[in-house]
């Protein structure tokens, strides 16, 4: 594959460049600067030329089907028999086309974990998670967040500016996840980092995601030794007996996969609220709730664009295409959230439809996005209820976006309030840990030694303020 660049006189890039988004058979790319700069307008390319199953090329061209209609994606999601889950059964991989150092291996390669397990072992793996994820208190995660909230804008609150992306948006999720499963807190910014560089499958995804994994195998360790009233103690415990790598990968499951769709869904909502008048006129007046407004970013925005994988189980037929046993097949969530079948105008709101694509279906269906709207619900409202007039500091159009093979990162959200003092005592260590540093002690309840844990006394909510309640 070649690899050269645009060239600078303005002359079109050579065949088969990447830039182009083709290759030499005429099959776009999901990577490169064509994806990247206009995923949407990409899916809406594939979608005529294709139809609802589109042919695509991964990183290293590794070729792939992009699932574009909503009825095919959730036919893909809720019939393992045909679309499995384990990458084993992946040609490229069989092959030797996708070795352990490829920006996919760490999403890819098989791992003991309910995301490439189907039936049986499926049930007995994700019947672990979802019963221990069901033990956390939801008012105490909500009291986290809240927590949490709070001591984020306080960094920020007496400035009057901040960059809620950086500053709020992608630090809140990871710091309340890590006391769910009993990590200490200043590790969050560390795992943000790794977690972000690992799911963008950059040149260092595979060790950054070993860091992840490091870093959790000292958890358990140190669970095992002195165990709390968290997710990766609960694992520990539980009657399905599951191995130290089974515990680790679904603590890493859980971590990374409530960071970047929490992260995206909060960047998102705030997005829409400040530069889209009517979103924001229909919240102040009352004609839509915050649950409702999160259902339209879902809808319009889901978290995650598309989701590798899945792989063919034999040859079949899927929208019109001609899939071959050991195919990879992507989810297209974005696509299908899109797909004019569902949505003929993309304009009217879908307040009250929870049949978007964002959480996937079927057996795999996401198992924590209760938590995940929990965590952005509130960290939304206590924000904007800190912070009422809070209003963007550059124009709409220079609010910057990464695209990603699998998600759209907001890179930068600068904004500006009235300066207001900080309002808790607690602080929050948001600096990047390096690597070197070993976990700190942590308490039986599962926070680092010196942590506080009582929340701060809840404002009335924006929303209720706005609506005169």
């Amino acid at each position: 594959m070649s690899t050269s660049p645009i060239p600078s006189d303005g002359a079109a890039p050579p065949p088969g460049c990447p830039a182009h988004g083709l290759d030499a058979e005429g099959l776009r790319r999901l990577y490169g600067e064509e994806a990247e700069a206009d995923p949407r307008a990409l899916y809406e390319t594939l979608r005529t030329e294709h139809g609802p199953v589109a042919p695509v090329l991964l990183p290293g061209d590794l070729k792939a089907w992009l699932v574009l209609g909503h009825r095919e994606n959730l036919d893909v999601a809720r019939t393992p028999s045909r679309f499995s889950r384990d990458s084993r059964r992946w040609s490229a991989m069989r092959e030797g086309r996708l070795t352990a150092d490829h920006p996919l291996a760490p999403i890819t390669l098989w791992q003991p974990s309910c995301i490439f397990t189907d039936g049986a072992e499926h049930q007995r793996l994700r019947g672990a998670v979802t019963e221990s994820l069901e033990r956390l208190d939801r008012r105490g995660v909500r009291r986290y967040v809240t927590r949490f909230s709070h001591q984020l804008i306080d960094r920020f609150a007496e400035r009057g500016r901040a960059d809620l992306a950086t500053d709020f948006a992608e630090q809140l999720p990871m710091l309340v996840m890590t006391q769910l499963v009993g990590m200490p807190e200043e590790f969050g910014p560390r795992i943000v980092e790794a977690a972000r560089d690992m799911l963008q499958g950059t040149g260092t995804a595979v060790e950054s995601n070993e860091y992840i994994l490091d870093s959790l195998r000292q958890l358990l360790d140190r669970k095992r030794e002195t165990p709390g009233r968290d997710l990766t103690s609960w694992l520990l415990e539980h009657q399905s007996n599951l191995s130290d790598d089974e515990i680790v990968e679904h603590v890493r499951l859980v971590l990374v996969a409530a960071f970047e769709t929490t992260a995206n869904l909060i960047a998102s909502t705030l997005r829409s609220v400040l530069t889209d008048q009517r979103f924001r006129a229909s919240l102040s007046g009352g004609h839509m709730t915050l649950p409702d407004a999160l259902d339209q970013v879902l809808w319009d925005e889901p978290p995650m664009t598309a989701v590798l994988g899945r792989w063919a189980t034999g040859d079949t037929e899927l929208g019109g295409q001609q899939i071959k046993e050991g195919d990879a097949v992507l989810l297209g969530l974005a696509a299908g959230n899109a797909d004019p079948e569902v949505r003929p105008d993309l304009a009217k709101p879908v307040r009250g439809n929870r049949s978007h694509l964002a959480f996937s279906g079927g057996p795999h269906e996401c198992p924590g996005q209760d938590i995940g709207r929990a965590i952005a619900e509130t960290g939304i409202d206590t924000l904007l209820t800190r912070l009422p007039d809070i209003e963007l500091a550059v124009p709409a159009d220079q609010v910057p976006r990464k695209a990603s093979m699998m998600s759209q990162q907001m890179v930068s959200m600068p904004v500006a309030f009235t300066p207001r003092r900080s309002e808790t005592t607690g602080t929050v260590t948001v600096t990047a840990v390096p690597k070197s540093v070993p976990l700190p002690a942590v308490s039986p309840e599962g926070r680092a030694e010196g942590t506080t844990s009582g929340a701060p006394a809840a404002n009335r909510s924006w929303w209720s303020r706005i609506l005169g309640g």
